[in-house]
């Protein structure tokens, strides 16, 4: 078995995260978290990282690296990040078995965390 990793990324999520790095300066990677706000009551957040917090789970797609912000860990575990490109919106999604539901927008969504001991026996299986 691999290492734990909390998320998945694909490659279009991976690319992108390429993309992004590329073009600036000291740019390590992508840090996935969760904030408050939106209708539904929380929201992704995909930052650039310039310094890894050694805290974060880091998830390396090729030569893309998500960082996983140890707050969200329990609200993105099993979490599939991904990349799309529609008429309506360009930007990263996350497939998430935590969601619940989601505000008709798509931008904020209720999570429910998962288990404590989920995440501590995938972290001690990998």
């Amino acid at each position: 078995m691999g290492r734990f990793q909390v998320i998945t990324v694909t490659d279009r999520a991976a690319t992108r995260v390429g993309e992004i790095v590329a073009s600036r300066a000291g740019a390590q990677g992508v840090r996935v978290g969760i904030k408050k706000g939106g209708c539904a009551g929380m929201e992704y957040t995909v930052d650039l990282v310039t310094e890894p917090n050694p805290k974060d789970d880091h998830i390396e797609h090729g030569a893309a690296h998500v960082y996983v912000a140890p707050e969200a860990a329990l609200f993105l575990l099993g979490t599939e990040m991904d990349f799309e490109v529609t008429t309506l919106r360009t930007g990263f999604t996350f497939r998430n078995p935590n969601q619940t539901s989601a505000c008709g927008c798509g931008e904020s969504v209720e999570l429910t965390p998962a288990d404590l001991k989920q995440l501590a026996e995938a972290r001690a299986g990998a």
